[in-house]
């Protein structure tokens, strides 16, 4: 039967081709905006090959190590989907569809035996099935991979160290504080410290929606941190609200130098660094 079944793939591979191709270019998910219709169909066209060659082996086990270019072949189309944006159903369909167009085929040449037509309908949905397991895992581990390269990106956005002024820092802090993202803020700001030789960092929460007991302790060992490298901490950004639970949760900030805003915490470094910014008068220009 798998002789039989091998003969009819490699005898119809560009009837079976089109089929699968039309029901993809039919499908109303489509899309042409990640990935044209050529390379579609040069990617059809290269995984179609791949099994059909390796079932003319008479091997139709989809979990055989004679398919592994075949898996190989699905692995770098799911990933690279994952990484173009395609949903799993869009991966999904194309998998499956390769499925219904074998099916057809199939069913237009074994019409009048139904044994042979039961056993090839048998093997062809083991044989996608276990293909369409493959390209789900992949895609799965593609798009984790995305999401966390995007963390990373957005991390290192939300975590940017200024120089606001000679021996002077700022990093405005994003969203909520945890213990790895500490970890950055930390290693973030005592390294720009040690480039510059700021001898004066402020820390601005007024991006931070909520403090509570572990965000404080978060914050008390930043500011630790940066005095053992020789440098003061300002925490601005103090709202009313964040005081008031600051307040309620018993945190006792009296050694940290705290301000309601960042205008206010500049101002405090300048007189620090015995600093004193002045707007420039402008004579009237005489006629």
């Amino acid at each position: 039967m798998a002789s039989d079944l091998s003969k009819l793939l490699q005898k119809q591979k560009n009837q079976i081709l089109e089929i699968w191709m039309n029901k993809q270019l039919a499908d109303i998910s489509l899309r042409e905006d990640l990935l044209s219709n050529e390379d579609l169909r040069e990617q059809s066209t290269e995984l179609l090959d791949a099994v059909v060659k390796y079932i003319g082996k008479n091997n139709t086990d989809g979990n055989a190590d004679e398919f592994d270019p075949v898996f190989e072949i699905l692995s770098g189309i799911s990933l690279s989907r994952a990484k173009q944006g395609f949903s799993p159903r869009e991966t999904g369909i194309y998998i499956f569809s390769l499925k219904e167009a074998l099916q057809e085929v199939i069913q237009k040449e074994y019409s009048n035996n139904t044994t042979l037509l039961y056993e090839s309908f048998i093997t062809i949905n083991k044989l996608v099935d276990s293909f369409g397991i493959v390209t789900f895992e992949t895609y799965i581990k593609g798009r984790e991979e995305v999401i966390l390269r995007q963390t990373d990106e957005i991390t290192e956005i939300s975590t940017p160290v200024i120089r606001v002024w000679d021996g002077i820092l700022a990093l405005p802090i994003i969203g909520t504080l945890d213990s790895s993202r500490t970890q950055i803020v930390m290693e973030n700001l005592l390294q720009e410290i040690v480039v510059t030789g700021s001898s004066i960092a402020i820390l601005d929460i007024s991006g931070v929606p909520t403090v509570d007991s572990l965000v404080a302790q978060h914050l008390i060992k930043t500011v630790s941190a940066t005095r053992l490298m020789g440098a003061e901490c300002i925490i601005s950004g103090i709202r009313p609200e964040i005081a008031q639970t600051v307040v309620h949760l018993g945190i006792d900030l009296s050694n940290i130098i705290t301000k309601a805003s960042l205008a206010s915490a500049l101002h405090y470094a300048f007189s620090m660094l015995q600093l004193e910014v002045k707007k420039k008068s402008i004579k009237a220009n005489r006629v």
